[in-house]
């Protein structure tokens, strides 16, 4: 089985009040150096069969249609290297 990882994040040009809250809290907790953060989610898909370019534009067509919200996020779809 392959596992192909689909990312999605909030554009840049949205705000993120997740990722700000958190900024906010890293210095109170000693994490100091920080100057942005941006929270996303990360679905990590086992794939039954080969990823090839016809698995991968489903994949692509699910995360476009069902996983991120394309008017306020951007996603990436990569095929991770088995450990």
């Amino acid at each position: 089985m392959a596992r192909v990882v689909v990312d999605v994040m909030l554009k840049p040009e949205i705000l993120d009040p997740q990722g700000q809250a958190v900024q906010r809290a890293l210095p109170r907790l000693g994490f100091e150096g920080i100057a942005d953060v941006r929270q996303g989610k990360r679905f990590e898909l086992e794939v039954a069969g080969p990823v090839d370019d016809a698995a991968l534009a489903r994949i692509h067509e699910m995360a476009e249609t069902f996983l991120a919200n394309t008017v306020i996020e951007d996603f990436v779809v990569k095929v991770e290297e088995p450990k």
